[in-house]
């Protein structure tokens, strides 16, 4: 696993990044020396050839990106893996001819793209195939102290999503716990440690006990952490493999001590930043946020903009800006409820409005009062947040933040409308709020394209 952007990405998935752009480029190279073999360098370098391969590469890959073929590097059906890498050329086709209408000079000659993307079409799935079964094959292995629900977790996700890098070799526990049907063998007892390791020969052991006091074997650990092998509680990687921050094994201790939570100048950078994207991107949504207005005001009774009180900063109540998507006094019989899947209150251009994510724009003006960020958690309503509050431990720590238009648990987590969803999301929140910083934000709102484009999350 490498860190970027304050965000843990395996290293198996930026190797299959480097690799394939280097493929696609090669594919495109072999095709322009088929194609312009006498004319080979002059159409690289004094024709701009080079420049529109590189732009023909990089649209292949945001495809690529877009078809979440870098989530998971494990080929589990190649037929759909062909499927997609056709769908993605396609769709660099339609890019060229558009640029032959705007400018022909920018886009690919017809042979060069055609040969190309026929090489591409071969290459990349048999590329893949080969490229999932090694990095499968391989990683760190990792040996498991105990069977808490959060190891289960852990090892059904690392067994699941095999490109993170981790091989469970298996756990030791009491003589007399032995589970069946546990997602990875049991090695023997907790006595055995020393003989276990020099046996498996494990890269990390994980500590995850539900009761350690007079149990954990401490000295052993400490002797097999001094001899090279690295010992972490299963928290650690929980967060390594999730994303978010384990609620159930997180203590205050863990809050009070540890540097969680955002720090001055970061956030005086973060802040200004914000503010410069919001302004911008108010003028340059300008025309159509007037068309969205004048949308909802024709196709249903009640204002343009739609007001509701959030709770921000520091427990503070703020007036939050919508597009309204709803009918007026949807919540007249019922009162504050969650959104839900086909939700009657909202209006049939509000379906429209909240899957383009359109009803979002007037948030710019509270990113521009202060109260919002572009970057953060969610603001709840206060109706909402008093309960959650008295339910589920370490809520109230996401308000140490402003909250965001778009945030780490948006473009990771489905729309939550449950209690187990928000326990989820205020994961995510958390980890956000342990590593923000002016990058992390970036990722994030690079991701959030991906995630309207693709009409993610939105309820």
């Amino acid at each position: 696993m490498i860190q970027l952007f304050r965000v843990f990405i395996p290293s198996s998935v930026i190797g299959l990044l480097v690799s394939e752009t280097i493929l696609i480029v090669g594919c495109f190279l072999a095709a322009t020396l088929v194609d312009r073999r006498d004319e080979f360098q002059l159409f690289l370098f004094y024709e701009d050839g080079l420049i529109r391969i590189i732009a023909v590469a990089l649209s292949i890959l945001f495809g690529l990106y877009l078809t979440d073929l870098y989530e998971n590097v494990r080929v589990r059906n190649r037929t759909m893996l062909i499927q997609q890498v056709c769908l993605v050329l396609g769709v660099a086709f339609l890019i060229q001819g558009t640029l032959a209408y705007v400018n022909a000079s920018w886009r690919l000659p017809r042979w060069i793209m055609i040969i190309g993307s026929g090489l591409c079409l071969l290459v990349l799935p048999l590329w893949r195939m080969l490229y999932s079964r090694v990095v499968c094959s391989i990683g760190e292995r990792i040996l498991f102290i105990g069977r808490n629900p959060i190891v289960r977790q852990i090892v059904e996700r690392l067994i699941e999503r095999a490109e993170l890098g981790f091989v469970p070799l298996g756990y030791l526990d009491f003589e007399d716990s032995i589970e069946d049907g546990f997602p990875c063998p049991s090695l023997g007892p907790l006595s055995k440690l020393r003989e276990v390791v020099a046996a498996v020969k494990p890269d990390r052991i994980v500590v995850g006990m539900s009761e350690r006091r007079h149990r954990l074997p401490v000295y052993d650990l400490l002797d097999l952490s001094f001899s090279g092998v690295h010992v972490e509680e299963s928290a650690t990687l929980y967060e390594t493999a999730f994303t978010r921050i384990c609620i159930q094994e997180l203590r205050p201790s863990q809050l009070i001590f540890s540097r969680f939570g955002p720090h001055h100048r970061n956030q005086m950078v973060r802040s200004s930043v914000a503010s410069v994207i919001a302004l911008l991107t108010l003028v340059i949504a300008a025309p159509v946020m007037l068309l969205v207005a004048l949308a909802v005001r024709l196709t249903s009774k009640g204002p343009v903009l739609f007001r509701q009180s959030r709770v921000g900063l520091g427990d503070r109540v703020f007036t939050l800006y919508k597009f309204r998507s709803m009918y007026v006094d949807a919540e007249a019989e019922t009162g504050a409820v969650w959104a839900t899947k086909d939700d009657p209150r909202i209006t049939p251009l509000g379906r429209w409005l909240r899957l383009l994510r359109l009803d979002e724009l007037p948030q710019l003006v509270n990113v521009l009062r202060g109260e919002m960020a572009i970057v953060g958690p969610r603001p709840e309503r206060p109706e909402f947040v008093k309960t959650l509050e008295t339910q589920i431990p370490f809520y109230r720590q996401r308000h140490t933040v402003l909250p965001g238009i778009t945030g780490w648990a948006q473009i990771n987590f489905k729309y939550g409308n449950t209690l187990e969803d928000t326990v989820v999301k205020l994961e995510y929140d958390l980890y956000y709020i342990k590593y923000m910083s002016l990058a992390l934000d970036l990722y994030i709102m690079f991701h959030t394209v991906k995630t309207m484009l693709l009409h993610r999350g939105a309820q």
